[in-house]
């Protein structure tokens, strides 16, 4: 065991920005920065806050 040296461990996944605040992302929470963060993600999907925009179309498309 003498003589060896420690391998560089690599992170599974590269930092990335907060979604909600934009601080750092901390591994515990990935992709969030705290748990706070997350909780609060998670309180705008159900309750609506996000969406995704449609257009609705005066004819329905046959099939």
């Amino acid at each position: 065991m003498a003589g060896q040296t420690k391998a560089r461990i690599e992170p599974l996944r590269r930092p990335r920005p907060c979604p909600v605040c934009d601080k750092p992302s901390a591994r515990a929470n990935y992709p969030f920065c705290s748990q706070q963060c997350a909780d609060d993600d998670l309180d705008r999907w159900l309750s609506q806050g996000y969406s995704i925009p449609a257009t609705e179309d005066d004819e329905p498309q046959e099939i």
